[in-house]
């Protein structure tokens, strides 16, 4: 049974919404005020709340913006009912997290439109999310091993050689064998924390308030930091001076721990995926509504449908050349990219090359 918490300081609105709701097999519990409400939001944790605007002390306003700052009951559908529905008021409290408006006076069809249409988008989104939740579960079951294995296997294999043969290796020898279990480790770490990035993606994607509390992050230092983390790529590709920089300092509509990690996935990605000596071109610039960055390469490219089918988990014709890593990177990127309102495009031609271009809507301030 669906339980619904209403807050109104007239007690025949309470009654009669109770009455209604209660015919239609929902459990109603009441509260007098905004204070009251909040405390019984806090225990009975409702599947949907139903508030009025105007009351005294704690208005409805007040009573949503405490509940959504509180992570129990951040994500609870909020319905406001108010007899002034002005246009500023409704802007208001959509703002604050409001899922809907029902102005006063309304028919008991109107109360019963408003409940069920709400219950059923969240058992939609709830679907959808354990939907996503199956899909990663199967993904994960059928590739995580085996990418987890490849790395721990050179770690074990380069240990129990130390292990047994430390004494008759030459020093040479054994800094070379130091250096690949130091590579094993950093690419066993790469792939846990790629793991780790997507599958909180996916879950926060179903989660309308975590996408904005996403968008509300900016880097004012972008080009240092963008700067930083393509040559780091560069360097570990053994290629530095195949790296160029075009970078304007922009505020970019992003944390700086997303902003680095589409930049070292997107790099990291031209420079696998194309030849030494050829030049890999990094730029960030600004048009009238976004901030801009873009990676390109001069390698071998992909086909319309391997791009077409960039997913978790899909790696570009492993058969053909050998790859490393869970094939995460480029659905890494465009999912920050998506959830942050922006759009990631894949232009590229097998055998010439690839450009991989990231949009993102300018801050507020800066679009001034």
């Amino acid at each position: 049974m669906k339980k619904i918490l209403v807050i109104d300081d007239e007690a025949w609105l309470r009654e009669m919404v109770q009455m209604a709701l209660g015919r239609r097999g929902y459990e109603v519990i009441e509260a007098e005020n905004g204070s009251v409400g909040i405390e019984k939001a806090r225990k009975e944790l409702p599947d949907l709340i139903l508030c009025d605007v105007n009351m005294e002390k704690v208005d409805g306003y007040l009573t949503l913006s405490s509940l959504r700052n509180e992570p129990a009951t951040a994500t609870i559908p909020f319905i406001l009912m108010t007899g002034l529905a002005d246009q500023a008021g409704m802007r208001h409290g959509m703002e604050l997290g409001a899922d809907d408006y029902l102005p006063k006076p309304f028919t008991i069809e109107a109360l019963y439109g408003a409940v069920d249409a709400r219950l059923k988008k969240v058992q939609t989104v709830r679907a959808e999310a354990e939907r996503k939740l199956v899909h990663l579960r199967d993904n994960i079951s059928m590739m995580l091993p085996h990418e987890l294995r490849t790395p721990l296997n050179g770690i074990l294999a380069y240990g129990e050689l130390l292990q047994h043969d430390a004494a008759t290796l030459p020093p040479a020898e054994l800094a070379e064998i130091g250096q690949d279990i130091h590579q094993c480790g950093r690419r066993l770490e790469r792939l846990i924390e790629s793991f780790l990035i997507y599958s909180q993606l996916e879950l926060w994607a179903a989660d309308p308030h975590k996408v904005n509390v996403l968008r509300g992050s900016q880097t004012l230092n972008s080009a240092h930091l963008v700067e930083i983390h393509a040559r780091k790529q560069a360097e570990e590709a053994g290629r530095p001076a195949d790296l160029q920089l075009t970078l304007n300092n922009l505020p970019v509509p992003m944390a700086e721990e997303y902003l680095t990690k589409i930049v070292d996935e997107l790099v990291q990605n031209a420079f696998k995926f194309s030849k030494p000596g050829s030049a890999v071109r990094v730029t960030l610039a600004e048009t009238a509504v976004a901030v801009v960055l873009s990676v390109d390469d001069a390698g071998r490219g992909f086909s319309a449908e391997n791009i077409a089918r960039v997913g978790a988990y899909m790696q570009f014709d492993r058969k053909l050349h050998e790859q490393q890593g869970l094939g995460l990177g480029l659905t890494i990127a465009r999912r920050l990219t998506e959830l942050h309102g922006g759009s990631l495009t894949i232009q590229s031609e097998q055998g010439n090359g690839t450009s991989v271009t990231v949009k993102l809507p300018k801050p507020p301030a800066a679009s001034l």
